[in-house]
């Protein structure tokens, strides 16, 4: 039986927890997490380390990061002096973690002479803003910034999921919205800012069966965006689009969809499944989270 241990940020701890969740089980001592496919059992531990025993440890663990054992990565979060004054693309994404709804991708261009006026509009990081303060800010940002969106949908995220994880869907539609929003512009930015949410090795691993892939200037740093004003322009754009299609799919359904992932989307994905039959779940979330299951067997009692 192979076994591999590689060492992972926080980042990417939490985008392999993402991407195992479907196959949890209850973690050993000192763990937060474990989670079993046919051929693997893959393990985080508090520490930090991530362990892949079984038949495909090897594979499992390439697609993450590098044994422990050797060189370590380039240090990350790593930006040049006065990096906020520059004319900037940001790159932010929303809905990963909700159970409902798409996943929304907006890559922004904010060149120096506006970031002045972009941040008089009320732009900052967008966890500090409310639902109604972000579209009103994003309607204003809609016509005074060029913008690109990529939104997976939840029919096309649930078939690329069969044969990718979330990170790499993730960084797929981040890509697509970088290529097209270069492709807008008739200037070139300084740098492009990624809000990370993978490591850089891992980030352009999942790229690698790509066409085009963005690559010159690019920087990526966790909480992005406080260190520029363009990753939390883009962020708010993808929350405001995010929930737009959120109250789209919740006008279809006759019924307030939740955010998030916890209890209240269980019962209300149960609901759902009596009213429409599970398949109805595949138009409007992202059915390989545990939700599914736990809707499942809640329907199964109410019936």
């Amino acid at each position: 039986m192979g076994n591999q241990v590689i060492k992972l940020s926080a980042t990417a701890q939490e985008e392999l927890i993402a991407s195992y969740r479907a196959h949890s089980v209850n973690p050993p001592p000192h763990a937060r997490f474990s989670a079993k496919t046919p051929q693997c059992v893959i393990t985080v531990y508090n520490s930090g380390k991530v362990m892949f025993q079984g038949r495909d440890a090897d594979t499992e663990a390439a697609k993450w990061g590098t044994s422990i054992k050797k060189e370590p990565s380039v240090p990350k979060n790593v930006l040049p002096e006065g990096f906020s004054d520059w004319s900037v693309i940001g790159s932010d994404e929303v809905g990963k973690g909700d159970y409902f709804g798409p996943l929304v991708v907006v890559a922004a261009y904010v060149p120096k002479e506006k970031i002045a006026l972009v941040k008089e509009l009320g732009v900052k990081d967008s966890k500090l803003l409310s639902d109604t303060e972000i579209v009103r800010i994003a309607k204003d940002l809609h016509v005074t910034i060029t913008y690109q969106k990529a939104t997976l949908h939840n029919p096309a995220y649930n078939k690329m999921q069969r044969t990718m994880t979330q990170g790499k869907m993730t960084a797929v539609a981040h890509n697509a919205a970088l290529s097209a929003l270069l492709q807008k512009l008739d200037a070139t930015p300084d740098a492009i800012l990624i809000d990370q949410f993978a490591e850089k090795n891992i980030y352009y691993n999942h790229l690698r069966s790509e066409k085009a892939v963005v690559k010159d200037d690019v920087y990526f740093s966790t909480k992005a965006e406080g260190l520029h004003v363009a990753v939390a322009a883009a962020s708010i754009l993808a929350r405001a689009l995010f929930l737009k299609e959120m109250d789209k799919l919740s006008a279809t359904l006759g019924v307030t969809l939740p955010k998030g992932a916890g209890a209240k989307v269980d019962q209300v994905a149960a609901d759902l499944i009596l009213r429409y039959g599970q398949s109805r779940l595949n138009e409007v979330a992202k059915v390989h989270f545990a939700n599914t299951k736990k809707a499942i067997r809640l329907s199964e009692l109410k019936r």
